[in-house]
């Protein structure tokens, strides 16, 4: 049986990230993983849903050429080809990581690995299996679209964002059930290729998790660009006849049904506790529990990203990956990470730390300022207009607790406000850095400046 300082489950970004550090650290790494290097996010999730949303985009700038003078005439595309290039991202990506395993010497196993509390991690392949010993083991399986129980659901053809990256065929029409961030985005997808979208969401908004005015400004977005929202609706039942898909939902006790050609499910995620089986670790609810340096209740073994629940997002499974790395090297985490948070829709939202509703609740003493971005000089020029820039922090001293941003490019700029969080910082520090002009950024500076009462362009 091989011996290993480290066994990771799980070649996600969570996962190969953090056999990559270790490796670099001069521990002995094995990676084992089931199905592809780069995980859902690479293969299934965040690298195709860009390629394709980057599709959209090309298409929504022909469309809207005349704006800038220039005349397009007939133009098509090709679905095909649309994801012939999206396979050629995560394939170039895919390859990457390969090499990074081999350029760093982790041992990189294919197959399902099976843990139990000894550390003994078993690797299951279609041929037999493996032994291998770990002095230490990362979890890092990651997760799986949560398909609900709904009534007639197993009758229909339906799409789940394992599967809505590879359509072969644009539809006509598409129901899409579940208002949060994948969805969404997949609407704009769909939206731009001239597919009637209608979104079904139990909650009373689109975004339920993000800030109000975040979402509320992207439902009527959305309603100009012509995708409905039937917010406050529950699905309670689906038929299929002759190729079509009936869709039948309640609100406020009144019934509906939408006829469709394509359901996308999008409801959320369950973790993927395949390998866990023989495991004795403690949990939370659905997740695998584990403290602030990624450690379960079982010594010597870690739990990181979609397994442990939390924020389920690419980058914070990352960050825990590193943090277990290090506490295995005997450094543990100095404080809570400051998360930010990205929506890839049109236009996109990016945020970080609290809302002002949970802001509220955890008891601070709250003031918010949003100034719109349609006055910013560059948003003009560009024609991207549509947006906000909003600053929560605490009243007194200005120490910034939570930032949103609504508008072209923002989930390149949220960094920036993350770093003012990560270093504790003001308003006022805000509104005495120099911004460049001319640019979208700039209106960072004028909800900070607003906040402060000191508005330039805004009061």
């Amino acid at each position: 049986m091989k011996t290993f300082d480290l066994a990771i489950i799980g070649g996600g970004p969570g996962g190969y990230v953090a056999a990559i550090r270790a490796a670099k650290e001069g521990l002995n790494v094995a990676l084992v993983e089931g199905r592809d290097l780069g995980g859902t996010c690479l293969n299934r999730g965040c690298i195709p849903s860009k390629t394709l949303l980057k599709h959209a985009e090309v298409i929504e700038e022909i469309k809207d050429s005349r704006t800038y003078g220039i005349t397009v005439n007939d133009f098509s595309y090709s679905i095909e080809e649309m994801v012939n290039r999206k396979n050629k991202v995560v394939n170039q990506l895919k390859n990457g990581i390969k090499g990074l395993m081999k350029q760093n010497k982790i041992t990189v196993f294919e197959g399902y690995g099976y843990v139990d509390d000894s550390k003994t991690v078993t690797v299951k392949t279609g041929n037999g299996s493996e032994k291998l010993q770990a002095n230490n083991v990362i979890l890092a399986n990651g997760s799986k679209p949560f398909v609900p129980p709904l009534p007639g659901l197993d009758t229909v053809d339906y799409y789940t964002s394992d599967t809505i990256f590879d359509i072969s065929e644009v539809p006509s029409h598409m129901v899409i059930v579940g208002g949060g961030v994948i969805g969404l985005e997949i609407a704009c997808i769909f939206n731009s290729l001239d597919t009637k979208v209608e979104i079904v969401e139990m909650a009373d908004r689109i975004l339920p998790n993000e800030d109000p005015d975040a979402a509320d400004y992207l439902a009527k977005e959305f309603a100009n660009n012509g995708i409905t929202t039937h917010t406050g609706s529950k699905i309670t039942s689906f038929e299929s006849d002759n190729g079509k898909t009936t869709v039948k939902m309640e609100k406020n006790g009144e019934t509906k049904s939408i006829q469709t050609n394509s359901v996308l499910i999008s409801v959320g995620r369950t973790p993927n506790l395949t390998g866990t089986e023989d495991l004795s670790v403690d949990f939370d609810g659905k997740f695998v529990k584990a403290n602030r340096d990624m450690k379960t209740s079982i010594e010597g073994i870690y739990a990181v990203g979609d397994l442990i629940g939390g924020f389920q997002l690419a980058h914070a499974a990352t960050d825990e990956g590193i943090k277990a790395v290090n506490h295995i090297l005997g450094n543990s985490a100095k404080k809570e990470s400051i998360i930010p948070r990205c929506v890839y829709t049109f236009p996109e939202i990016a945020s970080v730390g609290l809302t002002e509703d949970q802001a509220k609740e955890a008891g601070y003493c709250v003031k918010a300022k949003k100034v719109d971005i349609a006055a910013n000089g560059k948003a003009i020029a560009a024609g991207e207009t549509s947006g906000f820039m909003k600053i929560i922090a605490e009243e007194k001293y200005g120490e910034i607790l939570g930032v949103v941003m609504v508008g072209a490019h923002v989930t390149e700029m949220i960094s920036q406000a993350t770093s003012y969080m990560h270093l504790e910082g003001t308003v006022d520090e805000i509104e005495s850095m120099v911004f460049p002009h001319p640019t979208i950024s700039e209106s960072l500076f004028e909800a900070g400046s607003a906040w402060l009462e000191k508005g330039i362009h805004f009061n």
